[in-house]
This record gives structure tokens, sequence and C-alpha cells, in this order.
């Protein structure tokens, strides 16, 4: 069975059993545990070669964002629990802005911006960018059969951790964890002392 099959059952199925909108009802935010606890850190090696478009058609490598860590997760509107990690996402985006650090969330609906446009409207994310895999291909990059995935590249472009299944994002452990990854640090304000 190709991972396109897998991709269209289980939306299939998710439609059938009703999940999508009464699956945020069933895990919510409190309910996750940290993903600073519950990645996989590893020795940094090379990221895996992931490509995806943006809304607009164009295609798109993580090596187009060098220079940047990054937090990317591959996500569908159809999975529950991609759907309670993904808002922790969305408030995690403003934390990072200053470090330079992108939060790349890339979805494999088969409908593609379609789907994700309306979803990200109605639970009010406007700080992620649309991005899309809707054959499912990264699948196959992560060596995965499920979602959501997570993967934590660093500034120089190398994979440090992975987590397989939801979680939090929006902790202050994420935020250390990843301003720590070589991207810009926040500025400091420094107080300015002129005698008089």
């Amino acid at each position: 069975m190709s991972r396109r099959s897998i991709i269209a059952a289980a939306a299939g199925l998710a439609a059938a059993a009703g999940w999508g909108k009464s699956s945020a009802a069933q895990i919510a935010e409190s309910d996750l545990p940290d993903a600073a606890a519950a990645m996989t850190r590893m020795a940094p090696v090379t990221a895996p070669p992931m490509v995806f478009t943006n809304a607009k058609g164009k295609h798109l490598r993580l090596a187009d964002y060098a220079g940047h860590p990054l937090l990317v997760n591959l996500w569908a509107t159809w999975c529950g629990p991609c759907v309670a990690e993904l808002p922790t996402f969305a408030m995690l985006a403003p934390r990072l802005k200053a470090s330079g650090t992108l939060i790349l969330p890339v979805s494999i609906d088969l409908e593609g911006a379609a789907a994700v446009a309306p979803f990200y409207a109605s639970h009010g994310i406007t700080d992620l960018p649309i991005l899309l895999d809707p054959n499912g291909d990264n699948m196959n990059v992560l060596n995965t059969d499920g979602i959501p995935v997570t993967i934590v590249i660093n500034a120089a472009g190398q994979l440090v951790a992975r987590l397989d299944g939801a979680a939090n994002w929006n902790t202050d452990a994420v935020v250390e964890f990843m301003h720590g990854l070589g991207g810009k640090r926040p500025a400091v304000k420094k107080k300015i002392f002129i005698p008089v």
C-alpha cells in the first residue's frame, strides 16, 4: 500500500469517525507532554531532503531556510493529535521570532491549501505559513507511517532532535532549547546611563 493510499484512507476514516472539529475537544493542550522533555535529541546529522510547496505552489526545500533554526512539523487537518498540537506551534512562533527560529508546518492533506487555509482561519492561526505535501512524500523522507512528526534543525542545517507524536511546543523549555541552536539571540535592552 502506498503512502498516498494510507493518507487517503486515514483521511476517509477520520471523516467517517467524526474527527476534525470534535478532535480538538478530545485532546487539550494541557494533556500534551512538554515537547522539550518528549523529543529525542541526537548528535547533529545532515537534515533530511524534505521538499514541499507553499500555498502559491512554489517548491521549497529545507535548504531554502539556511541559517535559521527550524521546527518542521508533518501534520494534517484530519489528524486529531495534530489538531491539538498545531495551536501550540502558533503560540510559540511569536516567542521565537526574535531569535530567527522558523516553524514550518507541512500539511499532508490531499486537498492542500483548500483544507489548511480554513483550518488556520477557524483556529485563529496567523503566525504560521501554509506549507503543503499532498502526496505525503515527506513521510518516506522521514521514515514514518504516522503523524504528527516533528524534526528540529539547527542553524547549521543539521537534524538535532525528533518527536513522533503530539506535544505541547509552547513551553519555556522548548524556547530555551531552540535559542541554543545557533539562531540570533533576542536583543536585550540595555539601560543607558547618561551622567548630568
